[in-house]
């Protein structure tokens, strides 16, 4: 039973990695890694500006401290001056106790010292590493960008993106709807010329009809080609005719030659 669960886990998964793959866009990811490195840049930020501002409280207390103890000793001097010895212990008393405080602030000062020192430090190696992730980030992406574009227009001019592909599938439909109605078209016309189906619009006509129709046209052919016959073979007579008339008169109007014609009346002998 354990073996089936850790496959089903396994196989899930497998899918839910490939959904994923195929749901996740570089571009946004490069973006949403640099946002989170701004946020870890800014806190680290905010950390040195906490440290720096706790190192001024201090400073602000030793010298307020060191102030105290100044004005203990003077106090001190002031009263042993006066013969108030009693006095001047008790101002240099209190004075050791403020010295205590101020090497323990002194210490903390130091410490924090070396804190911001190295969150400064720190930030500015961050602030270095998420300019260069920002400009190879704007590189990838400008890369990635001009990548699919040059995909996409691949895929057009090959005809296999979804945009051409459903296009193709269009233009592949219309033509089979195209082909199956000019078949449909020319199979009932068989149907109707051979009077497997009626025509009631009067329209269509049977196989004897169409062949007395086309005898009836092939007869008014033949007639009309006799008549242009007889008339092309009557004008032909006429221009004979004309042409040997005129042939035929100037014939009688030209002289003989190597004759002499004889203009004497003619004579008649006596019996």
């Amino acid at each position: 039973m354990s073996g089936v669960m850790k496959r089903m886990g396994m196989i899930f998964r497998a899918k839910a990695n490939k959904a994923l793959d195929r749901a996740e866009d570089p571009r946004e990811t490069l973006d949403y890694s640099y946002q989170k490195q701004l946020e870890l840049l800014q806190k680290v930020r905010r950390g040195v500006a906490d440290v720096a501002t706790s190192r001024k409280r201090l400073e602000l207390q030793l010298n307020q401290l060191q102030t105290q103890s100044a004005k203990l000793e003077d106090q001190g001097r002031k009263a042993l001056a006066l013969g108030r010895e009693d006095l001047a212990r008790e101002a240099l008393s209190r004075r050791a106790a403020l010295q205590q405080q101020v090497s323990d602030l002194e210490t903390q000062h130091q410490t924090l010292a070396g804190e911001e020192e190295k969150l400064t430090l720190a930030a500015q190696r961050l602030q270095a590493k998420v300019d260069a992730f920002r400009t190879k980030k704007e590189t990838i992406k400008a890369t990635y960008t001009a990548a699919q574009a040059q995909t996409r227009i691949a895929e057009s001019f090959s005809g296999i993106s979804d945009e051409m592909s459903d296009v193709g599938v269009a233009i592949q439909r219309a033509e089979d709807k195209t082909a199956q109605l000019q078949a449909r078209a020319g199979a009932i016309d068989e149907l109707l010329a051979s009077g497997a189906l009626d025509d009631h619009s009067g329209l269509a006509k049977d196989d004897i009809q169409a062949e007395l129709d086309r005898l009836s046209g092939g007869t008014d052919v033949e007639l009309e080609l006799q008549r242009m016959k007889a008339e092309l073979a009557g004008g032909t007579d006429r221009q004979q005719a004309i042409e040997g008339g005129q042939g035929a008169a100037a014939q009688d109007q030209a002289p003989s030659h190597g004759t002499q014609q004889d203009h004497r009346p003619p004579r008649f002998d006596k019996q």
